[in-house]
């Protein structure tokens, strides 16, 4: 007889493991899983563009604003992948305009934005194909030059780097990443501090824009003004255009275009046509949207 307050052992070795049936689901039960912890975030991080700096929406594939096309263009740091430089034209200030792989208009109303009277609105054109690229005239008004050779409308001129480019007497120059002549930024070898020769001097603006309590610095040449923030001088009123017009500072004097805004420009009292060329004085007063400046003229440093 065997005692029930024993344990009763099966026969064979007790020491082995014994293989079971694995248990069945009754697939008309409901199986609970794990609920999502609440202290675990999820953080979904903006895409920066690597050429124009604006933040976009996670998982688009090109930047909201350039066009950039981030498949072909990842920054250094995403996903390992390395970074890809891009042809730049470089204006005199140092501006710099990307060009994207394929076909980039240039003019008053292009990829590259020409803010300039002289440029027709679809003025040229660059082709970025693989490694290779040219430069089209689109039958522009005041023509397209390479290193001060015109080009004929239609012709497709081969570019190498390090060209001066006119677009109606704009001029910008061809930056090839690591091509001869081109604007290539400097990089210390090491990461000490290098010394200068001579303690920075600060830039005295030769004239400023005054008016609603703001002074707004010009620069020597072209300074592009409107709402949006990648013009040379930003005014922030809606009712002025993204892209309004431009103040030209010269030896000759300082000359004020529109180019073809929304609300125009006035210039006492009288309204600009659009894309002309004005000469303006420090006595004369600017109306843009609902605003009003006069240019303060710099005078030059006495000479020693």
């Amino acid at each position: 007889m065997n005692d029930v307050n024993k344990t009763q052992l099966i026969s064979g070795d007790p020491n082995k493991t014994r293989m079971g049936v694995a248990p069945m689901l009754d697939p008309n039960k409901t199986v609970m899983g794990n609920a999502p912890s609440l202290n675990a975030t999820q953080t979904i991080k903006p895409i920066q563009c690597p050429v124009c700096k604006t933040f976009n929406p996670a998982g688009v594939m090109f930047c909201i604003d350039c066009g950039l096309i981030f498949d072909r263009a990842l920054p250094g740091d995403a996903f390992g992948a390395p970074a890809v430089q891009l042809p730049m034209l470089v204006e005199q200030s140092g501006r710099e305009h990307p060009l994207r792989p394929g076909v980039t208009v240039i003019g008053r109303e292009g990829d590259v934005m020409l803010a300039d009277g002289r440029a027709s609105r679809r003025h040229a054109q660059i082709t970025l194909d693989g490694d290779k690229l040219a430069l089209e005239d689109l039958g522009s008004t005041n023509g397209t030059k390479v290193d001060g050779v015109r080009i004929n409308a239609g012709e497709k001129k081969p570019l190498v780097g390090g060209e001066k480019i006119s677009f109606g007497g704009i001029e910008l120059q061809l930056s090839l990443p690591g091509a001869k002549g081109g604007n290539t930024t400097q990089v210390f070898g090491s990461n000490k501090t290098a010394a200068i020769a001579a303690a920075p001097q600060k830039e005295v603006a030769p004239a400023t824009l005054v008016g609603e309590g703001k002074e707004l610095p010009l620069r020597a040449g072209i300074n592009t003004f409107g709402r949006k923030s990648d013009n040379d001088v930003q005014i922030a009123d809606p009712y002025i255009s993204g892209k309004h017009g431009l103040i030209e500072v010269t030896d000759q004097g300082i000359f004020l275009t529109d180019i073809g805004s929304s609300n125009g420009t006035m210039l006492n009292d009288a309204k600009l046509v659009p894309n002309m060329r004005t000469n303006v004085t420090p006595e004369d007063v600017i109306r843009f949207g609902s605003m009003e400046f006069q240019v303060r003229i710099t005078p030059p440093k006495p000479t020693v």
